[in-house]
């Protein structure tokens, strides 16, 4: 059974010049990394979410823009066979 925590009152505290919070275990983010950012009076912390290679590759804009000639000034291969 799992539960859905909505809200928990929790301690701001000082870490250096930070202010920081302890997250609940029932609201730990997965990863090491996280998004905030503010929004009015309301904080909203979400985790970045890694995406595999083929996700962002499909995350991509195509590119409209045509590859240079780059062997314009080489010399043409030598026939080899093997």
């Amino acid at each position: 059974m799992q539960f859905a925590f909505k809200e928990r009152h929790v301690s701001l505290f000082r870490n250096g010049r930070n202010q920081a919070i302890r997250i609940p275990r029932e609201f730990e983010l997965k990863g090491k990394k996280a998004i905030i950012r503010k929004e009015g009076d309301k904080l909203i912390i979400e985790e970045v979410k890694q995406l595999n290679l083929v996700e962002l590759l499909d995350s991509l804009e195509p590119l409209d823009v045509a590859f240079p000639d780059v062997d314009d000034d080489l010399l043409p291969l030598d026939n080899i066979e093997l």
